[in-house]
């Protein structure tokens, strides 16, 4: 029997001034309130720390804090805004980036830097407070519609999962097509770490040119310097410079590549850790049968600090008419749903050394 508890939310429940807590338990605390912007904020704490889900603005979740660890990029943004595209509020530790395109745009394409998703106004958005296997959890999800006349038809179901006493977070995007007609799907979970200049990222991938491909495509908002250019060539060779991000300087501009042919363990599930100078870790797991590619996102300047080191993916992010080239785009059969979950957030001194030895073990198969 589903004895799960649900709290479904409304804008109203967002105070305008001050906070509000609306739902506790032994284990969690969930507060609202409202940024500046208007802009709705939903603050999960657990024994670990917390984590703030925008719960109607593409449920992105804009902040995460365990163990005293903040888990987000360095950004100029002092809290989330409303806009057009994520480029207005680029300052989120996670987010739903497609759904119907995806990537940078190339020239000839008319969409919007990771596509519509981001930034998409919730229909509606839900407290579950529940128990399973893994112990108790409280889950933000909900639902949001896109319908176009003579055009895609589909539904987004994201959801965020935070257990009791774990620094990890369950991420999932479910999209459904409604439409009578196939429908293009470019999915990525946009998942941006902080930079932490000394850090070592553990992938079961060798960092050959084979399996860390550096990005030599150069996006729109790069200018290239011939320094820059000759760095990409030495990258392309010798991708294994970039394991330990110990050169900082690297990465302004930014630095991209595709991590490719990962290890899997007996489940199916890859999983990357980039391990941090105090043994604590960063991690990220998930099933390449959902997610097919591996993208790495590198900043490190005055603007953004921010080592996106494993964002899972449907495609490549060069956009969509490059992408559709290259066989990238996956079509949606009519009533067709597709589900990408990831598991993603913190590890402590003490839990890292297990993950980093399941990596090795990939390697070894």
């Amino acid at each position: 029997m589903n004895t799960d508890t649900v709290l479904h939310l409304q804008p109203d429940d967002f105070p305008v001034h001050g906070e509000r807590l609306i739902a506790e338990s032994a284990a969690f605390a969930v507060t609202a309130f409202r940024y500046p912007s208007s802009v709705e904020g939903l603050r999960i704490a657990n024994a670990r720390g917390h984590v703030t889900v925008l719960p109607f603005l593409g449920q992105m979740i804009w902040d995460a804090v365990f163990d005293g660890r903040r888990l987000t990029m360095g950004n100029v943004f002092p809290y989330p805004r409303n806009g057009a595209s994520i480029l207005e509020t680029y300052g989120a530790f996670a987010y739903h980036a497609g759904v119907l395109r995806n990537g940078t745009p190339g020239p000839q394409d008319t969409h919007p830097l990771h596509g519509e998703m981001p930034v998409t106004r919730m229909d509606s958005a839900h407290l579950r407070f529940g128990h399973d296997a893994e112990g108790g959890f409280v889950e933000v999800g909900g639902h949001a519609e896109y319908v176009m006349g003579f055009g895609p038809h589909y539904m987004a179901r994201p959801r965020m999962r935070l257990y009791a006493d774990s620094g990890l977070i369950d991420v999932e995007m479910a999209v459904e097509n409604l439409s009578a007609h196939q429908m293009e799907l470019m999915y990525m979970l946009h998942a941006n770490f902080d930079f932490v200049a000394g850090a070592q990222i553990h992938q079961p991938a060798d960092y050959s040119p084979q399996n860390t491909v550096v990005r030599k495509t150069i996006p729109g908002h790069v200018t290239p310097s011939p320094a820059f250019l000759e760095l990409l060539e030495d990258l392309g060779r010798n991708p294994a410079r970039m394991r330990e991000l110990d050169e900082p300087e690297l990465y302004s501009p930014e630095q991209v590549f595709y991590i490719r042919g990962l290890g899997r363990d007996a489940e199916g599930r890859t999983r990357l850790v980039m391990e941090l100078p105090g043994r604590d870790a960063f991690s990220v797991s998930y099933r390449p049968q959902d997610l097919p590619h591996c993208v790495r996102w590198i900043l490190n300047d005055g603007d953004a600090q921010v080592a996106a080191f494993a964002l899972p993916s449907t495609c490549e992010p060069e956009g969509y008419t490059a992408e559709k080239a290259k066989g990238h785009v996956r079509l949606l059969a009519p009533g067709e749903v597709a589900r990408f979950p990831v598991t993603l957030g913190y590890l402590s001194a003490a839990e890292a050394p297990a993950a980093i030895s399941e990596i090795n073990n990939m390697n070894k198969g």
